[in-house]
């Protein structure tokens, strides 16, 4: 029995939570709005695909679709047969990777678009008309 596996997970879970919480990307964002409702939100969207997938991991494993193979690396801890208890883990981290980075994505887009704002195309800073670099403002 080895918690490789689970221990890799739950690291990964850690940095996860560190980059959410660090730039406000799902839980990170609720937190910083201390709304009861953003909270119930959060959880339920998170929770919510969380349980979808496990459904369909079950469904999977009741048609003969997904089942575990031998890993040294696993706990060996059957929650049901062929569904280890890393899965829980495995499914709540891809959910919230994949929030996080669609989140994370729009925010860069965001702030992409708004450094662009009011500038022409081709315009550069500091070139506006009639100024040489090297030069006055001034006529020579």
């Amino acid at each position: 029995m080895s918690w490789a596996y689970a221990g890799a997970l739950c690291f990964s879970l850690l940095g996860m939570a560190i980059l959410d919480f660090r730039h406000g990307l799902f839980w990170g964002a609720a937190l910083r709005s201390k709304s009861g409702r953003v909270w119930a939100r959060t959880a339920g969207v998170h929770f919510g695909v969380w349980a979808v997938f496990l459904l369909w991991d079950i469904l999977g494993i009741e048609l003969d679709v997904f089942f575990r193979g031998d890993s040294p690396y696993m706990t060996g801890i059957n929650l049901t047969p062929h569904l280890p208890m890393e899965e829980l883990l495995f499914l709540f981290f891809l959910v919230w990777l994949t929030i996080n980075v669609f989140v994370g994505a729009a925010k860069l887009a965001e702030w992409r678009a708004g450094r662009g704002a009011g500038r022409e195309a081709g315009h550069q800073p500091g070139r506006e008309a009639g100024h040489q670099p090297g030069r006055g403002a001034g006529p020579p």
